[in-house]
């Protein structure tokens, strides 16, 4: 068993409760990418909700830059981990109800959930 599914198995809790990662991935020559649809402003407003409620550090919240998530299509995009929910954002807005219904109260954004068929 390797050592992951062994600290699982034992119970043993994740260093933070859930990790949101933004995609920052800028692509070459132009193509479609996240970067070119604001998620830089996304990740650095969320970075600075997650602070100002308290939110983050161990056993809570980690918000983390990613390169492509592969899911340029719906972008910008992030995710939620351990839950998988992936979440299009448009403005700040969208960024503070991310906050504060999921990162905070663990309820997920239903209206900004990326379309399953959307990928790169």
């Amino acid at each position: 068993m390797s050592e992951i599914n062994t600290r699982i198995a034992l119970g043993h809790e994740s260093y933070y409760e859930r990790h949101i990662f933004f995609c920052l991935n800028e692509r070459k020559a132009g193509e479609e990418c996240c970067v070119q649809n604001g998620s830089k402003a996304g990740f650095d407003r969320c970075k600075q909700l997650v602070k100002q409620a308290g939110l983050s550090g161990p056993g809570k919240v980690r918000v983390n830059k990613s390169g492509c998530l592969d899911r340029c299509a719906a972008g910008p995009v992030a995710v939620v981990y351990p839950e998988a929910v992936w979440y299009t954002y448009l403005d700040a807005s969208d960024i503070d109800e991310i906050v504060e219904s999921h990162l905070k109260n663990g309820k997920v954004v239903e209206r900004l959930l990326t379309p399953p068929h959307l990928g790169s």
